[in-house]
């Protein structure tokens, strides 16, 4: 058994994040013996009967509520530890955005990082939240990225800007991170800047090589129209990105480009590339979610310690119906024990 078990944050109760767990759980009961959720005990006892006949007690899962994950060793086998966050919640309508359900989602996220930051986690895998419910309840933060990356600067005792984050939505044969995230398109063309891109080649090159790539081939993606066509449609490539990529081939890192991004990705896809950085949200999430959700995986880096989450969302329109898939989950929750191998301290 592993000394410490990878955390599972619930996801908003309302969704299918409670959901999928199970599911995944289900599906690959050697889990049990690795993972401890974290969340809202009512609602997770009502996502646990979803899709089971009878409709009774947990579907035949054992959960058993623990004060603190170390208690997660003591399990018998086979039960599911769950770790309450903040306090006791009426579950929510199936489906719909609540301040509720956005803090109980927050209350997982705060509660499973904190363990990861403090070491007491191997690592930390988020099922979906939705924004609205985080914005209605409060959270000065659009997104788990941003929420995590505040809450790991206040760890280390420095400010946000000095502990820069990337996220990273991978699936089979393809892998791109963003210079940004969840901003308008407007304020995303405004953050092409040679030192975001710099700083975002250096966090993938990193992340590749903890991962045990000796050499990682980092391609990176033009703005503009076939790369700006040496400035005839932009030059963004020349001002920005092109001296980003040079300063990055000073520092020894394998990144070329800026590469046209209309076939960037399918070039990377093909094996002439381990990973595409793009500029921005839509331009390197639409290739990764055009090749299915089910086994798509977002990862964050930079943070110290290994954050992954499924790569769809709250999926509202089937939320408490028992058909949600769990592949993608599943498929995070790989990544973070492959990142995170059993005894593991935390990843910098």
């Amino acid at each position: 058994m592993a000394k410490r078990p990878v955390l599972i944050s619930m996801g908003d109760p309302a969704g299918i994040g409670p959901e999928i767990v199970w599911r995944a759980l289900r599906e690959r009961p050697a889990l049990r013996r690795e993972v401890v959720v974290v969340g809202d005990m009512a609602c997770l006892r009502r996502a646990a009967r979803l899709g089971v006949v009878p409709d009774s007690a947990e579907g035949g899962l054992v959960l058993a509520e623990l004060e603190e994950p170390a208690q997660w060793a003591g399990l018998p086998p086979g039960a599911v530890g769950v770790w309450q966050a903040g306090d006791a919640l009426a579950p929510p309508a199936w489906g719909q955005v609540s301040a509720a359900a956005g803090r109980a989602a927050a209350a997982a996220i705060r509660q499973g990082a904190q363990a990861a930051l403090d070491g007491r986690a191997r690592a930390l895998v988020t099922a979906p939240i939705h924004k609205e419910a985080l914005a209605a309840a409060g959270e000065p933060y659009p997104g788990h990225t941003e929420l995590l990356q505040a809450l790991a600067a206040r760890h280390q005792g420095v400010p946000v800007a000095a502990l820069p984050v990337r996220m990273m939505l991978s699936a089979p044969g393809l892998a791109t991170v963003l210079v940004s995230i969840h901003v308008s398109l407007r304020d995303a063309l405004a953050a092409v800047t040679t030192e975001g891109v710099l700083e975002t080649i250096r966090t993938t090159d990193a992340h590749f090589r903890r991962a045990g790539l000796a050499q990682p081939r980092i391609a990176v993606a033009g703005l503009n129209p076939h790369a700006g066509e040496g400035g005839l449609f932009g030059r963004e490539e020349i001002e920005a990105i092109e001296p980003a990529v040079r300063a990055a081939r000073d520092l020894g890192i394998a990144a070329s480009g800026p590469h046209p991004p209309d076939t960037v990705f399918m070039r990377a896809r093909q094996g002439a590339f381990d990973v595409v950085v793009a500029m921005y949200h839509d331009q390197g999430l639409i290739p990764v979610k055009l090749l299915g959700l089910e086994h798509g995986v977002n990862t964050t880096l930079g943070l110290p310690f290994v954050r992954t989450s499924p790569d769809h969302g709250t999926a509202f329109d089937i939320a408490g119906s028992g058909r949600a898939s769990a592949d993608s989950l599943l498929a995070a929750i790989d990544a973070a024990m492959a990142a995170a191998p059993e005894g593991a301290g935390l990843t910098s």
